[in-house]
């Protein structure tokens, strides 16, 4: 009867869950350092992009700066220079320009 109590399996080391605790911590350092915050930023930029109306001043991701004319659920048409307007794609709407202010680049 000794001989089966002293081959047992329990070695007294540490518990099995505890070498996940490494990989458990790096997704959580990951999760508050990198994508939680561009998930806001994200957040953000919807809800800017959605408020577009008529008469900002918007920069494009491919860099136009125009006025927007008119606006619709998924479109801006935007008048880049006078009497040239073009119609975007709401969601490519880079940046709104606040009144009064100028683009990083001018």
């Amino acid at each position: 009867m000794l001989d089966i109590l002293s081959s047992g399996t329990a070695t007294g080391g540490a518990p099995a869950w505890t070498t996940f605790l490494p990989i458990i911590g790096m997704v959580a350092i990951f999760w508050f350092l990198l994508i939680r915050p561009q998930m806001r930023q994200q957040k953000a930029h919807r809800e800017k992009i959605a408020s577009v109306k008529k008469g900002d001043q918007v920069i494009t991701a491919g860099g136009l700066l125009g006025k927007v004319v008119k606006v619709d659920e998924q479109y801006a048409e935007i008048e880049i220079a006078q009497g040239v307007k073009v119609k975007a794609v709401k969601a490519t709407l880079g940046d709104i320009v606040p009144p009064g202010g100028k683009p990083a680049n001018d």
